[in-house]
């Protein structure tokens, strides 16, 4: 199962295994047992050329990557 990070509004950080299906669900909190929401850490934002011209990650692929080929 993967780990996934909570944070609780008294305790602070914590990680858990959840199941995929329940990963955004509020979780109680096994120290203090108030609800502790998931910490969702989205990827930086790009900008410039290369996030304009590059796929959906903004990436630029050359003929000689592997997903290229």
């Amino acid at each position: 199962m993967p780990v996934y990070d909570y944070e609780c509004p008294e305790c602070g950080h914590f990680e858990t295994a959840r199941r995929i299906a329940e990963r955004n669900d509020a979780i109680p909190c096994p120290r203090c047992g108030l609800t502790a929401q998931r910490v969702v850490v989205s990827a930086p934002s790009l900008s410039g050329e290369a996030a304009e011209s590059g796929g959906g990650y903004g990436m630029r692929h050359t003929g000689g990557c592997a997903c290229c080929r």
